[in-house]
């Protein structure tokens, strides 16, 4: 990529944007920031406990991912968040206005097995189908791109740069 973009690698629990964003991150150049490092404690404790988040509990979550990539503005980055809904993205954008977003995508039924696959993380299975109900795609105007999960991370995270790269030159 031409400029050092912030990335924000999106998408559903279990599209893989904890694998991808450090593979995509060492690809460009760029530190990875995880996302999930940015909830507050009682964030955790709700989703462990099978409690879907509610905006209210996404805001701060969503401000502290900002900060970051506010912060890594002209320098680049890359940082995982869901930002299933425009408003999340929106909210990101008000932040870090120069974010571009890569919508890690997939079917129903490969991110249901691969979370049921995945150990020690606090997202249990039961809420994918809250985070599919909630997931609003990528708009036309939204600075990004989408790319299929299927394969493995280093396939993904080859499409992804050369996704982003097309995006670059536009």
């Amino acid at each position: 990529m031409s400029t050092p973009h912030v990335v924000v690698v999106m998408g559903v629990s279990g599209t893989g944007k904890t694998t991808v964003g450090p593979l995509l991150a060492a690809a460009l150049g760029v530190p990875y920031a995880e996302g999930d490092d940015f909830h507050p404690p009682a964030n955790i404790a709700k989703m462990s406990a099978g409690t879907p988040l509610d905006d209210m509990d996404r805001w701060p979550w969503l401000d502290a991912i900002g900060s970051w990539a506010h912060e890594r503005a002209g320098l680049g980055g890359v940082v995982s968040s869901s930002a299933l809904k425009r408003a999340y993205r929106d909210r990101l954008r008000a932040a870090a206005p120069g974010a571009v977003f890569l919508h890690l995508t997939g079917d129903r039924a490969l991110i249901g097995r691969r979370l049921a696959e995945r150990k020690g993380h606090f997202m249990p299975v039961a809420l994918l189908d809250s985070q599919f109900a909630a997931l609003e795609n990528l708009e036309a105007d939204e600075a990004g791109v989408a790319v299929d999960v299927s394969g493995t991370p280093q396939e993904i995270t080859t499409r992804a740069v050369a996704a982003l790269r097309r995006l670059d030159e536009n």
